[in-house]
């Protein structure tokens, strides 16, 4: 049986994940998480994504964006694959980096919008990597005010 097509809008905002294959750790040090970020930069440019949040943690990662084109699993694809294959080079393996395909979900309100800002920028948090958002390196939120989002 064939897979339902992903949701593609352009002019839309999604939440993105991609986890590790059984729950792996996909960054194994900051050169990979650096390494990440290029490949991530290049499809955002390539696609012309707006990047709104990310947050990299061990086992998977985290992004906001919007897409202007419906290019959703284009650049999801190639953003994968680029760094599944830098991945298993600099790392002399082979095999799935990602369990399944990335997930998405469609961004249809302010305060779904809202909600996943905090739920990304508290995610290092609530795993115990840290204790404020704020202390996480490998996130949009390192080292900005964001005060306002935990206004109700």
């Amino acid at each position: 049986m064939a897979r339902p097509h992903r949701e593609q809008i352009a002019g839309g905002t999604f939440h993105v994940t991609s986890r590790g294959n059984r729950r792996q750790s996909i960054y194994h040090d900051d050169d990979d998480r650096r390494q990440f970020l290029i490949l991530r930069d290049r499809v955002v440019r390539l696609c012309a994504w707006r990047v709104l949040a990310y947050c990299l943690m061990t086992n998977h990662f985290h992004l906001l964006i919007e897409t202007p084109a419906p290019n959703l699993s284009a650049g999801m694809h190639r953003l994968n694959s680029s760094y599944a294959k830098y991945f298993n080079e600099h790392h002399s393996v082979d095999g799935h980096l990602f369990d399944r395909r990335f997930g998405s979900r469609l961004v249809e309100t302010e305060e779904h919008l809202n909600d996943a800002l905090r739920y990304i920028a508290f995610n290092p948090v609530e795993a115990g990597l840290c204790a404020h958002p704020r202390e996480w390196r490998w996130s949009s939120f390192f080292g900005v005010d964001h005060s306002f989002l935990f206004e109700r």
